[in-house]
């Protein structure tokens, strides 16, 4: 469904929710890792901001967190705390 089916008056019953994708830029696998990361400078410390990645991405989006000191923990989608959605 999309936003020209919605217009037209489409039942929104059908819809089902979308599975978590990962947060590369141009990216629209299914996520299969979280990398939970701060910014320390507007962040409390026990804030964990959320990114999720594909298996082909995990690499190069953690290498970005850690690279600006950014990065926290890495965990995958079956972990306890399994995001709600997509967190940027």
């Amino acid at each position: 469904m999309n936003i020209f089916d919605l217009a037209a008056g489409a039942s929104t019953d059908a819809l089902e929710p979308m599975p978590p994708l990962c947060s590369r830029k141009g990216c629209r696998a299914p996520a299969d890792w979280q990398l939970l990361w701060n910014n320390p400078k507007i962040h409390t410390p026990e804030r964990r901001k959320i990114w999720l990645a594909c298996g082909a991405h995990r690499q190069w989006l953690e290498d970005y967190l850690r690279t600006r000191g950014l990065w926290k923990e890495t965990a995958g989608m079956d972990a306890a705390a399994a995001p709600a959605g997509r967190d940027s």
